[in-house]
């Protein structure tokens, strides 16, 4: 197994051409990747590369051209016989089929009928099957052995399908993340972000954490929609990093600030909600004074760079505030995993923070505490206290992948 690693960064959400672009981008060859796609008996259709520059950020689209119109939707029988008869390698037709039986998994329970049953509508049309085994044969000429992937923004609204109209995302998308536990953030974006294809590729191919690496290439692959960010997905390529020697890891964030003088306890505390749903990293209340020496409250807000503008206008939404001063910030971090700790009345959970390749602390989780202490009646502390003894005693039991 190669020790190249992949991440993919969704922060604009995933589909099949952008899973492409990116990889192309990277160094992905297109003329290996069509020979490659040829030994697959599928026709009326071919595929392309174009670069594209949105908001100063240069990039690869991909695309298929479908070159006769198709009258008929697939069974997964039929997905299977068509690789069946290529002369693909066995790896490549195993990782293939494993995502669309996946999908078939998620359209079955989604409709209610059995895996046979399923007519695959646009995930069976040529351009998604060339997505998918693109996808596959593109991590196997970049010599990828392991595939990395972060959280999903699912986006918001309605998209029309051969089903009609429906809520985003897709009922098969959110099946998909949903049978992995994949994980998510809300983005009011009005369309959809997240493909079943890209779902469907990532759910199987990916587990969704971020590595400690060595990046040694970047790609940026374009989707189609123009949104009011970089529509893209990056790919960072490398090597695993000897995560028992590694420094703090270093990330970009932006801090949002605004001063206000004239709104209740309530009020603030309900923007604060609204800001930690939109995927806030962290919100906090300053007391300060003003002009005329009002007693006055700074609101901060840690976020994504790629969410700044979105939360800067909820936050002239929910609050009183005629300005949100933003700035970007360069911090350290400890690596950090979830774990549940064995005590008297249960597991519970805990963040862990991680040094050098070491647990050198926990955090209890309040609400899983909170929870335990309310089913046996027992003091907050003490099961506080359970929490932390557990840990220094060794029973702790990891829950990320």
């Amino acid at each position: 197994m190669s020790q190249r690693i992949a991440y993919f960064d969704c922060f604009s959400g995933a589909s099949g051409d952008m899973l492409l672009g990116a990889m192309l981008d990277a160094g992905l060859s297109l003329e290996a990747l069509q020979a490659e796609l040829a030994k697959i008996p599928l026709a009326g259709y071919s595929v392309s590369c174009e670069r594209r520059v949105q908001q100063h950020l240069a990039g690869t689209k991909f695309s298929v051209h479908i070159t006769h119109e198709e009258h008929h939707h697939r069974h997964l029988a039929d997905i299977e016989a068509i690789f069946a008869a290529s002369s693909l390698p066995a790896g490549d037709i195993a990782r293939i089929l494993a995502v669309f039986r996946r999908l078939a998994r998620a359209e079955a329970k989604v409709h209610g009928t059995r895996i046979e049953e399923v007519h695959f509508h646009e995930v069976g049309a040529v351009d998604s099957i060339v997505d998918i085994a693109g996808a596959v044969i593109g991590l196997r000429l970049l010599e990828i052995g392991t595939v990395y992937a972060s959280s999903l923004p699912l986006g918001s609204g309605m998209v029309q399908t051969s089903h009609g109209p429906l809520p985003v995302p897709v009922p098969a998308t959110l099946e998909l993340l949903a049978e992995v536990g994949a994980p998510t953030r809300p983005c009011d974006a009005g369309t959809e972000l997240v493909t079943p294809t890209g779902a469907a590729i990532l759910c199987e191919l990916a587990e969704f954490r971020q590595p400690a690496m060595r990046i040694q290439q970047v790609g940026y692959g374009f989707g189609t929609k123009v949104l009011p960010w970089p529509n893209v997905l990056r790919l960072w390529i490398g090597e695993p990093s000897d995560v028992s020697h590694a420094e703090p890891a270093l990330e970009t964030v932006a801090e949002l600030a605004c001063n206000i003088d004239d709104m209740s306890g309530q009020g603030l505390g309900f923007a604060m909600e609204r800001l930690f749903a939109a995927g806030a990293l962290d919100v906090w209340f300053t007391p300060i004074q003003m002009k005329k020496d009002r007693p006055a409250v700074q609101l901060g807000v840690l976020c994504r760079p790629e969410d700044a503008a979105r939360l800067s206008r909820l936050l002239l939404e929910e609050t009183t505030t005629f300005g949100v001063r933003h700035q970007l910030l360069v911090r350290y971090v400890a690596g950090r995993s979830f774990v549940e700790v064995n005590t008297p009345w249960g597991a519970v959970r805990a963040k862990a923070k991680i040094l050098d390749g070491e647990v050198v602390a926990v955090a209890p989780e309040y609400e899983s505490c909170a929870q335990a202490a309310r089913q046996a009646g027992v003091p907050l502390a003490q099961v506080y206290e359970a929490v932390l003894a557990g840990y220094r005693a060794g029973a702790l039991r990891p829950l990320d992948k």
